[in-house]
């Protein structure tokens, strides 16, 4: 029984590597099992008990007729994404400003020339999308800036976090464009600090649009 027990938790942890890995990315097909039983050397109970175990996670879902499907690259992703499917906006931005102001800080005082390079065009992609007035290009600008900083900030754990609630932050984003189009500010100001290295100023500018997004500033 340790022996199978040992063999499903290895099984499930190879399943677990490829979707994490996006050799398997969220929305996509998994191989059939057969194909698994293949692809991974084990018996075919193994690999149904294994997906069966990643289903009861969160990370794939059996549907009827058609396949598995991965519903999300991580267990905290699909946890989190439980926990906010109902949050109110207002406690998305408050989490956002928590993250995103630590963020920047740490961005000004770690960014590299290549990522002082990749903020500028970050930067200037997301103006152009604001003058084009497209919002699906609003959103995927805005949020690729943000994203950059927190790459930038070099600290993986703040990344992990932010990507896992990734999906809550981008329909955040398109809220506060559809609902509040004229009141985004620009980010140059924000940029120009972590480019500049300047801590203080950049904790300052993010704090100054979110709170702006509370109502608070």
């Amino acid at each position: 029984m340790t022996r199978r027990t040992g063999l499903i938790d290895s099984t499930v942890q190879e399943l677990r590597g490829r979707i994490a890995s996006g050799e398997w990315p969220v929305g996509s097909r998994i191989p059939p099992e057969p194909q698994l039983v293949a692809l991974l050397g084990v018996g075919r109970n193994t690999v149904r008990e294994a997906v069966q175990s990643l289903v009861h996670a969160g990370l794939l879902e059996r549907r009827q007729g058609s396949g598995t499907y991965v519903l999300s690259a991580s267990e905290l992703a699909a946890s989190m994404g439980r926990q906010i499917a109902d949050a109110r906006q207002r406690d998305v931005v408050e989490v956002r400003r928590a993250l995103e102001a630590e963020a920047a800080r740490l961005a000004s005082r770690r960014r590299t020339a290549l990522d002082a390079a990749a903020l500028m065009d970050r930067r200037d992609e997301r103006a152009a999308a604001y003058l084009s007035a497209d919002i699906d290009a609003m959103v995927a600008t805005d949020l690729a800036l943000h994203r950059t900083i927190v790459r930038a900030a070099a600290n993986p754990l703040l990344l992990s976090l932010y990507e896992n609630l990734i999906d809550a932050i981008g329909e955040n984003i398109r809220f506060n464009f559809v609902t509040d189009y004229h009141g985004q500010s620009a980010h140059d100001g924000l940029v120009e600090a972590i480019v500049a290295g300047d801590e203080a100023r950049a904790v300052k500018e993010t704090d100054h649009y979110l709170s702006a997004l509370l109502g608070e500033s």
